[in-house]
């Protein structure tokens, strides 16, 4: 065929741009010495049909390699070669024998024909490599019939974490089968999300990944192992058209907006699929490896902060400016709502991977610029604060910067010791239903912040949290040793499944215990995909690699687990229905002086041998509490143990009562949680005139008992309430008349 006209091209915007009389292509490498452009037919052509070699004089400014080729449209086929030199121990890497893809590459395709080993052995592998495409990113390329952002408030949100292919992959979610495992199977499963109460999905990766990126017979299943950042992942579309993809993550978009569920994506920009010195050359090695990573003092070496091979330089200049405009691209272009930020605390590393210190916070770093970038402003933006080399920046994301919220790592972990019945962990329950002030110290920021969980893709199912001591990893095969030992589990008796009535039963309520504190904690909530409906990974803690139904969701369980589902919504339309829950500052805590029995003065001997309090005057108490409490006017707390007024903060404690009040709304609950072997009985305080207590949440009682709408909630007339062994209660106070 005939070559297409050129002209020297420009430097921005990075990637393929379309215009009217053909394309701009244009690629950044600093120490390139030359760059082909390859152009295919089709997406898994074996060969280009035709190559055009960029003029280092005609096709260059400074660092930015460019061209135009005239009659070129939306949808073409194209990747790069690029020649420098091969010098591992300066860090450079080029092969010009590797077929390299855009970094800025819209839509990819050749998976069909793909194959990662070809990209890690010496040798052409333009047959078996993925390609980029062009595609149109103007205003007009999409219709969008209006959508708009919900902007849906941290407090008001409900996040779900979501994994595009396993939500409905499942042979049981009665779509086709061409939509399984799609944006457009998602879609589909919308009605089941507004029922449920979610408000935004938090997907797991959908940026182009790397399948292969696994175990031999394995596959990549999670995602986390990125080639493009910008291009929806191929796999996820029901549409095998070259720009099927990008359309239909737009449709998806645009139809959980129309439901007022956000969308947020799980981004991972501390490492790529090309892995370590022994990895595939798929695009940035290719490209600028010395750019692109960390690299050890033997530059032949990668730094490897993210436990994945190498780790992305994401505060050098070109690269953070690639993060930025992937970023902008996905909110402006493809109208996400936010982004979780997969271990973070790598993107908290200078060039050479040293941590960044809060001294250092003020000077230009990439989480400053993407929280002050104005495209982003408004979009949630939450950190994974952590990485594998151990840099532990829980707290640190929210404390210096401004806009960002965190996974809140202990509170899973403080919630998961408590419900298991573990010593030292009251005071930590205590800090975690605040909200996490001990972690979270600011003042003056929403202390939503805290993304509260109790479980994530990363680790046990809620079922199998109440349902195994030991991970169960073998098929992942690695010999059971990968995933973590630290689970704070526990299988209540026996491991794994079980026909135990007695045990299941003691299950089910541990899970609702889970969900009630949760729930009823200051803060940010968000659940695991399948929770709701009792999803086992059998054990496995690290489904990384599991794509089978090991990991999907099991649409048969909505039919199965009917109880849970039940608890589940009424918990949340109870929660976001009430204000105390939507505030945005630490709540007050209101201490009352406990008024005592006067008593003869004892001997000074036993005074000090013995330390004996006075007599709790209980009338005098209860009309302190009466007078103080209705003197407020602002939203607080008030912390209990059995015993009004007297929490029980030592080590060996279990069990923890609390008051919260939101005077502004006439809200009032009472709390009681007992994570205890036996039953106790705690103390309730007295209520003004007028009102009385109704019971919402009790997990020990059987469905639909154990939540009632406050409207239907049976009157408590007693001055005390049993609280069975591990087990959860909620009252709130309403109107007698």
């Amino acid at each position: 065929m005939p070559s297409n006209p050129t002209r020297p091209g420009q430097t921005s915007p990075l990637g393929a741009s379309v215009y009217l009389d053909g394309v701009n292509f244009c690629l950044f490498s600093k120490h390139a010495t030359g760059i082909e452009l390859l152009l295919f037919d089709s997406p898994n052509s074996p060969e280009p049909s035709q190559v055009i070699a960029l003029d280092p004089k005609r096709n260059r400014t400074f660092f930015y390699w460019h061209i135009f080729v005239e009659g070129l449209m939306e949808g073409q086929v194209y990747a790069y070669r690029v020649e420098g030199p091969w010098e591992p121990e300066n860090g450079h890497r080029f092969d010009p024998t590797k077929v390299l893809l855009d970094p800025y590459a819209k839509a990819i395709v050749g998976d069909e024909i793909y194959d990662r080993q070809a990209a890690m052995v010496p040798g052409d592998n333009c047959a078996q490599a993925l390609r980029s495409v062009v595609v149109d990113t103007s205003p007009y390329g999409y219709n969008w019939e209006g959508d708009r952002p919900p902007r849906t408030p941290y407090a008001a949100s409900v996040i779900y974490e979501l994994h595009v292919g396993g939500f409905t992959k499942n042979p049981n979610s009665g779509l086709p089968a061409e939509k399984r495992g799609t944006f457009a199977g998602l879609i589909e499963k919308i009605p089941y999300l507004k029922e449920l109460g979610i408000t935004a999905v938090e997907l797991l990766p959908v940026h182009y990944f790397d399948p292969e990126d696994a175990q031999p017979g394995l596959t990549n299943y999670w995602g986390y192992s990125t080639i493009s950042f910008f291009a929806p992942h191929r796999a996820y579309s029901s549409r095998r058209d070259p720009l099927g993809p990008v359309d239909e993550f737009r449709d998806m978009v645009k139809a959980l907006h129309e439901e007022g569920i956000e969308v947020i994506l799980d981004v991972v920009f501390n490492h790529t699929a090309e892995g370590n010195e022994k990895g595939p050359t798929q695009s940035f090695r290719g490209i600028d490896n010395s750019t692109y990573y960390i690299l050890d003092e033997d530059k032949s070496q990668y730094s490897n902060y993210s436990g994945c091979g190498n780790s992305v330089k994401a505060n050098h200049p070109v690269v953070g400016g690639l993060i930025l405009d992937c970023l902008r691209y996905w909110v402006s272009v493809m109208h996400v709502d936010g982004f979780r930020f997969d271990l973070a605390s790598v993107l908290a590393r200078d060039v050479n991977g040293n941590p960044i210190h809060a001294t250092d916070m003020g000077t230009v770093n990439i989480i400053w610029a993407i929280e002050s970038d104005p495209i982003l402003a408004g979009t949630k933006l939450i950190a994974e604060a952590w990485d594998a080399a151990g840099l532990y920046s829980v707290g640190k994301f929210v404390e210096l910067a401004d806009w960002f919220a965190e996974w809140n790592g202990p509170f899973r972990d403080d919630v998961r010791r408590f419900v298991k019945g573990d010593e030292n962990t009251v005071v930590r329950l205590a800090y975690r239903l605040l909200g996490s002030p001990d972690i979270y110290h600011r003042q003056d920021t929403d202390i939503n912040r805290s993304i509260n969980f109790v479980t994530c893709h990363d680790g046990f199912t809620l079922n199998d949290l109440v349902s195994y001591n030991l991970k169960h990893n073998e098929a992942n095969g690695e010999k059971n040793r990968d995933g973590t030992n630290d689970n704070f589990s526990w299988n209540c008796g026996t491991e794994g499944e079980t026909d135990d009535p007695k045990i299941n039963v003691l299950r089910l309520r541990q899970i609702k215990n889970f969900l009630t504190i949760l729930f009823f904690s200051q803060g940010t909530p968000m659940l695991l995909m399948g929770d709701p409906v009792r999803r086992t990974q059998k054990g496995n803690n690290n489904a990384y690699c599991q794509d089978n139904e090991l990991s999907w969701f099991d649409w048969q369980g909505e039919e199965n687990h009917s109880d849970e589902t039940h608890f589940l919504r009424g918990l949340i339309q109870l929660t976001q229905s009430l204000q105390i829950f939507q505030e945005e500052r630490v709540l007050d805590i209101l201490q009352i002086e406990i008024p005592r029995q006067p008593i003869e003065e004892p001997e000074l001997e036993q005074e000090e041998e013995e330390k004996i309090l006075p007599p709790v005057d209980e009338v005098a108490l209860r009309a302190r509490y009466l007078e103080q409490t209705s003197q407020q006017t602002r939203p607080y707390v008030i912390w209990h143990g059995v015993k009004l007024l007297q929490p029980d903060w030592y080590h060996y404690s279990h069990s923890l009562a609390l008051t919260l009040h939101e005077p502004r709304a006439d809200e009032l609950l009472y709390l009681m949680f007992n994570a205890y072997w036996e039953a106790l009985t705690f103390e309730i305080p007295p209520l003004p005139s007028g009102l009385a207590w109704h019971r919402v949440v009790d997990t020990y009682l059987p469905t639909p008992e154990d939540f009632c709408e406050l409207a239907l909630a049976p009157m408590v007339m007693e001055t005390t309430y049993r609280v069975q062994a591990r087990t959860s209660v909620v009252l709130m106070a309403k109107a007698t008349g």
